[in-house]
Parts: structure tokens; C-alpha cells; sequence
């Protein structure tokens, strides 16, 4: 079996790494090893776990000797510990940073969640201004009936009936 790395020399070391259930494992020589810190644990580049054999490289190609103006964090720093020093290392490494990230997730754009009930609030007050908005048109238009129906809604919306 030959190293996943330089795919030339017969692998020594295997790794095994499982994450959410699925085993991934990695083959590397003797050389590949000692240059990936596999022999020393501090110096272990955790990126490349995380996100695969080279693809650390491939940031270090793009970002290289470039240093975080907020942290002085550097892409060695980065590559050895896994971890970005400030919010603004995102933007100073950007380059290299989006092609590992599309391949750790699912995309680039973190899109959280929203609580239900917060949701429901927040419909409740764009309803709510929808109906102020109308109201003020129709008394505008001179629409009177249809405005005292809208107020009488707004009414019923305020004491918590729904309409």
C-alpha cells in the first residue's frame, strides 16, 4: 500500500480517524509522516485531518507569509493548531480558507437556526405593521369604512386575538 501523500513509497504509519460515525483513514511513509509532525503530536497538523491530506498545503500555497494584522496569527499557526487566531484571520486567509470549508460543510455561509416562537413573534409584528400601513392608506384614500375595519383588526391584534 503507498502513502496517500507522495503516492510513491509504501506506507508505514496509518491513521484511523472517526468522525459522526464514518471511519476515515489515512497512509502515510515514513518520510510523509515526519514532515505532516505525525511523530510529534504538537506539531500533528490537525487541518489536514480535519479536511484531508493537502489540503492544508493548498492554503499554504495561496496564504503563504501572510500574517493577521489583528493577531499576527500565521498560516503555520494555522496549520499546526486547526484554529484561526481572530474573526479577522477569516478575511485575511480567505483565499485559501473557502475551498477547505466547502469541503468540511456544506457550504460558505453559516445559516443558523431560529427558535420557532421567535419566528412566530416576528411574523406577528410584520403583521402587525402590514395593518398600520393599510390603515394609513385608507384613511389617505379616504377609505373610511375599510379603515375602521382595519382598526378594529388592529384592535383585536393588540389584545392578543389573532385575526
Amino acid at each position: 500500500m503507498n502513502c496517500d501523500v507522495c503516492k510513491q513509497k509504501p506506507a508505514t504509519v496509518f491513521l484511523t480517524q472517526i468522525v459522526d460515525g464514518k471511519m476515515q483513514k489515512v497512509n502515510l511513509c515514513e518520510g510523509c509522516s515526519k514532515e505532516k509532525g505525525v511523530t510529534d503530536p504538537t506539531g500533528f497538523a490537525l487541518a489536514d485531518l480535519l479536511l484531508g491530506i493537502g489540503a492544508s498545503q493548498e492554503m499554504e500555497k495561496t496564504s503563504s507569509g501572510v500574517r493577521c494584522p489583528a493577531c499576527g496569527f500565521s498560516q503555520a499557526d494555522f496549520k499546526k493548531t486547526g484554529r484561526l487566531g481572530c474573526s479577522n484571520c477569516y478575511e485575511v486567509f480567505a483565499e485559501g480558507l473557502e475551498p477547505m470549508l466547502k469541503n468540511m460543510h456544506k457550504g460558505t455561509e453559516h445559516k443558523g437556526k431560529v427558535p420557532p416562537r421567535l419566528l412566530k413573534i416576528k411574523q406577528r409584528e410584520e403583521d402587525m405593521k402590514k395593518l398600520q400601513r393599510d390603515l394609513r392608506k385608507a384613511v389617505t384614500e379616504e377609505r373610511y369604512e375599510a379603515a375602521a375595519d382595519l382598526r378594529d383588526k388592529i384592535k383585536q391584534f393588540e389584545g392578543g386575538t389573532a385575526v
